[in-house]
């Protein structure tokens, strides 16, 4: 069976629904501040749809080439679309952060690839589980796992014989989750400090916190410090 002729309606119809589906995405993305917004997902889903339309209309084109192949084009974006992922990717201490978007980019770079190979229903079927996935799924991640952030809590007492169980229990109480903890007890003339790995809810108030346990008794300093 010949296979169907790609025309210029066709190729702009694709461009078209490509635009789309990257600015659908990239809306997304831009509503929660990511490095890849709206211009990102909407540019690397065209490219991505322009060169899988390049990829047919190669061989149709120049049939005299036996060679041709209109999977290899599409096989480089894939793993060329790697690059700028790995860009969207922010360590900030024990935190990362990017990693949705990162992967948002890959998957309109496939839902464009689709588009340009005329995979409507498939393309259209993708859009919308992933926009299900990054605003239903999103907000239910965040409920049943809510983000914490990993923090160092350093509190520095007056003195060498000091309880701990004050400070203790007031991180406890605040939903503060301690992963670790290191005493490091003073002599006469230095004070107790208390070093402890902390999960920090994103929902907790951290100043507060350290307020309350600088109020409690003998406490000279707390300090909050990235764990790098």
């Amino acid at each position: 069976m010949t296979p169907p002729v790609l025309t210029e309606w066709d190729m702009l119809i694709r461009l078209g629904l490509s635009f789309a589906a990257g600015a659908v995405i990239g809306f997304e993305r831009s509503t929660h501040r990511q490095v890849a917004g709206l211009r990102t997902h909407i540019l690397i889903a065209m490219g991505a749809c322009l060169l899988m339309v390049l990829s047919i209309w190669l061989p149709q084109t120049f049939q005299d080439m036996k060679n041709g192949d209109p999977g290899r084009i599409a096989a480089q974006v894939v793993s060329g679309i790697g690059f700028l992922g790995a860009g969207a990717i922010i360590r900030l201490g024990n935190n990362v952060r990017g990693l949705t978007t990162a992967a948002s980019l890959w998957f309109i770079a496939a839902v464009g690839l689709a588009i340009g190979a005329g995979m409507f229903a498939a393309a259209g079927i993708a859009e919308a589980a992933g926009l299900f996935t990054l605003f239903v799924l999103g907000k239910f991640e965040k409920k049943v796992f809510p983000t914490e952030r990993i923090k160092v809590l350093e509190i520095s007492y007056k003195n060498s014989a000091t309880d701990t169980k004050e400070a203790l229990d007031i991180i406890s109480a605040s939903g503060v989750r301690i992963q670790s903890m290191d005493v490091n007890q003073g002599s006469k003339d230095r004070g107790t400090k208390l070093r402890l790995l902390v999960s920090i809810p994103s929902a907790a108030d951290i100043a507060s916190i350290a307020k309350q346990i600088k109020a409690s008794g003998h406490v000279g300093k707390v300090e909050i410090k990235e764990k790098y």
